[in-house]
């Protein structure tokens, strides 16, 4: 495994067109960028680990155990362990974001297409 991970990561948020895609696992962390279409939400989930996500383009909510912000490019949203949680593409052009899992969530190398592609793993993961 390499040492670290080094990347224009704005470059690569901005360019993925994925749903989902796994660029680096390390031992306590791992680095995904997403892709979601207008109209799109990752899903209401809750996590047993730490999550950061910064947008990179696009505008929308980050809802946090019920309670609903608002979101576009260049804004954070930390979501400790146990918060149920869900990012919503309002807008009308791709909300393209990167996420940081504390520790990794994902199979290292995972790509998921679209979301439809994302739920059929999932289920099969559980």
């Amino acid at each position: 495994m390499a040492k670290g991970y080094v990347i224009d990561i704005e470059e690569a948020t901005e360019q993925n067109t994925f749903f989902r895609k796994v660029l680096f696992t390390a031992p306590n962390s791992q680095l995904v960028v997403m892709s979601l279409n207008p109209g799109e939400e990752i899903g209401m989930e809750v996590h047993d680990l730490d999550q950061f996500i910064r947008i990179e383009e696009g505008s929308g909510k980050a809802v946090l155990d019920g309670e609903e912000s608002a979101i576009e490019d260049d804004w954070a949203v930390v979501i400790p362990a146990g918060t149920n949680h869900n990012i919503i593409n309002t807008g009308d052009e791709p909300m393209k974001l990167y996420t940081i899992y504390s520790p990794p969530e994902h199979p290292d190398g995972t790509i998921h297409k679209t979301k439809e592609e994302a739920m059929v793993a999932e289920r099969e993961h559980h």
